[in-house]
């Protein structure tokens, strides 16, 4: 990825990693495996960041951070606010 210019969401994703890792909610053999889970087409339908976002999600709910549910209310949530940043601070 030498090159790559990180767009936001990305950068967020690998602290994400960072942090949730160095708190004991997965190690690097519980994110292989999720990814490994996902299956062949995965590595062709999603970016590298989309997997590895979707590696932490599995592992975050494994370890029992949160749940389906909870991910899915708090989604909601947030796409309640407006589809941009600019609308989700002026709505």
């Amino acid at each position: 990825m030498e090159g790559h210019d990180f767009a936001l969401w990305e950068k967020r994703v690998d602290a994400l990693m960072v942090l949730c890792s160095s708190k004991g909610h997965f190690t690097v053999d519980g994110l292989r495996r999720a990814l490994e889970d996902m299956g062949a087409d995965a590595f062709e339908k999603h970016s590298y960041y989309e997997r590895w976002i979707a590696a932490v999600n599995q592992n975050l709910i494994e370890d029992g951070v949160y749940t389906l549910e909870e991910l899915a209310t708090r989604m909601d949530e947030v796409a309640a606010r407006g589809a941009t940043y600019g609308e989700a601070a002026h709505g």
